[in-house]
């Protein structure tokens, strides 16, 4: 009999299996790890197993309601807000007060669950660190549990990484930032991890390892009474927010620990999500710590919803930034919302990379950052993110000079004037020209995202920009939403019409021009050519798919063969 997680004997009958000690019902496909054992304890997958059991059905709920929505979308139906909630949207009511620890949050820097990036986030001067498992990591197995056995090392303070290359060992500083964890999204399964016969839900694989193993140790290193902190991605409805304030009950009652210690800052990634901002706060209302605009999924989202409408066609996505009316009405609308119920409203990312070979480079590129935060700070953002430690002191600095010694402006900046944002503002169909270049960048981009994305890498430099999944999938759909509806590519002079022999023919340009970029021993050894194929249909499939590393994903599961033990 095993420990359960506040104390009590688990009734779960062991079983051991291809080395781990597994709890009735549950079965590990991955391979056999000593450091991933210490992780995949027979309590922790049980406490996993009982998230999946009591939450699967509310979660495949949710799941039907997308599809139900994007049929209503497909049909040429809009998004738009709820009657039905109004009451929520025109009640006075507010969040939980904010945690002290996490009460300034002026930068974050966001970054995958390894090792070295972990422990230089942490010392990198900003004030949170959001390690993902979500779009920055590509799900491999090994990925994930490495993440775990890092975060638990991290949270602990014993983390260290010594690189071997440079000779230099990384600790952490007396110094560092608050953790922040984003799981995956509702969507993504865990194919490795099978709870009753199918695949675990990748959310609460992700979620309940991390705070099985840490909410003791982090409440007492990091929270100061409170956490674990978390982003929780890709959410679209209410309802959705509502089965993560569930889990995070149930795990609080498990844990023996006060309702409201586990804290979530919601992404706004999605086009659905925005007019539902004041509802997902609602339902998370004592767990929440404010929402965040996550912008280059919300372009992405933008495309998807609107994929059978042929008059709402995106310019190149370059030109797809905060001074379009749309996307500047989303970040006025999430501060007002944010605001008025208490709580932080985080800015957008900032994906520059310091351009070290080339200074006047590098300094054009920096100014667009601080412009780029000085527009966020000073329409009342909270705090923002950076993609790279490079940027921390300059974002800082425009940030120091905005808000002063204040952690946040969540009582001084209350945008009462963006309480007139109308649904047509926040759809409204963004100006700008379609390209060749636009058309062939994205072709670049996707097939190198997808191709680090295949041998283990989820967060990737590209042309002076730290990419993610974020990015690719803005580059798959836009060609995708080009291609259906063979649009003229207005911008450049030509007026050629987008067809798939023309597509057919960029994708052979721009691979040869991607080996020329790698060199020839890289791209024989990287995956470039599935990555290619992969790219290529999933941008002439006559129906779009929902998530571009759903398709991807089954290429990356490896499951031990059957009978083995420790293999």
């Amino acid at each position: 009999m095993g420990l359960g997680i506040n104390g009590y004997t688990s009734p779960a009958a062991r079983k051991i299996t291809g080395g781990y000690d597994l709890p009735e019902g549950v079965d590990v496909r991955g391979r056999y790890d000593d450091e991933f054992a210490k992780i995949l304890t027979n309590d922790a997958l049980l406490f996993v197993a009982e998230l999946q059991r009591e939450f699967r059905n509310h979660i495949k709920y949710a799941m039907e309601c997308r599809k139900e929505a994007k049929m209503r979308y497909n049909r040429g139906g809009l998004p738009g807000f709820d009657p039905a909630t109004r009451y929520v949207r025109e009640g006075e009511w507010t969040c939980a007060a904010v945690p002290p620890a996490v009460a300034d949050r002026r930068v974050e820097i966001t970054g995958p669950v390894e090792r070295k990036m972990i422990i230089n986030a942490l010392n990198s001067g900003a004030k949170v660190f959001m390690a993902d498992f979500e779009d920055a990591l590509s799900p491999s197995w090994e990925n994930l549990m490495r993440g775990q056995v890092n975060l638990k090392d991290a949270v602990d303070g014993t983390i260290s990484f010594h690189d071997q290359a440079r000779n230099r060992v990384y600790k952490l500083n007396d110094q560092t930032a608050k953790l922040f964890v984003r799981p995956r999204g509702w969507h993504l399964p865990e194919a490795h991890i099978f709870i009753d016969g199918e695949p675990a839900t990748g959310c609460l694989v992700d979620f309940g390892l991390y705070f099985y193993h840490n909410f003791a140790a982090f409440r007492r290193n990091q929270g100061g009474g409170f956490g674990p902190f978390f982003y929780l991605p890709k959410m679209e409805h209410s309802r959705e927010a509502r089965i993560w304030n569930n889990v995070f009950e149930k795990a609080e009652r498990m844990a023996g620990i006060e309702r409201g210690s586990i804290r979530a800052t919601v992404l706004i990634e999605t086009l659905p999500a925005v007019f539902q901002m004041d509802e997902i706060l609602y339902e998370l209302r004592d767990h929440s710590v404010g929402l965040n605009c996550g912008r280059w999924d919300y372009i992405f989202s933008y495309v998807k919803t609107f994929q059978a409408h042929p008059d709402r066609l995106l310019p190149d996505r370059v030109q797809v930034g905060m001074s379009q009316h749309f996307m500047r009405s989303y970040s006025d609308l999430l501060i007002r919302t944010c605001h008025r119920r208490g709580v932080h409203a985080m800015g957008g990312m900032a994906a520059q990379i310091p351009i070290r070979d080339d200074p006047g480079a590098n300094e054009a590129a920096m100014e667009l950052v601080k412009k780029d935060k000085l527009r966020e700070v000073r329409a009342g953002h909270d705090g923002t993110w950076s993609a790279h430690p490079g940027l921390i002191p300059p974002i800082m600095e425009v940030f120091n000079n905005n808000m002063g010694n204040s952690p946040h402006q969540i009582h001084t900046m209350k945008r009462e004037d963006a309480s007139t944002i109308t649904e047509e503002d926040l759809l409204q169909i963004p100006r700008g020209a379609r390209t060749m270049e636009g058309l062939r960048l994205n072709t670049r981009v996707g097939i190198q995202y997808l191709a680090a994305w295949l041998t283990g890498t989820g967060s990737v430099p590209l042309y002076n920009l730290m990419e993610d999944a974020a990015t690719a999938e803005i580059s798959r759909v836009q060609n995708w939403q080009w291609l259906k509806y063979g649009v003229e590519l207005n911008g450049d002079g030509f007026g050629v019409k987008v067809n798939l022999d023309l597509f057919g023919r960029v994708v052979e340009e721009e691979m040869t021009r991607i080996e020329k970029e790698v060199g020839k021993e890289k791209f024989k050894k990287g995956m470039y050519k599935e990555a290619s194929k992969i790219f290529t249909r999933q941008c002439t499939t006559p129906m779009l798919d929902d998530f571009l590393t759903l398709d991807a994903y089954n290429h990356i599961v490896i499951h031990r063969p059957k009978g083995s033990s420790k293999l």
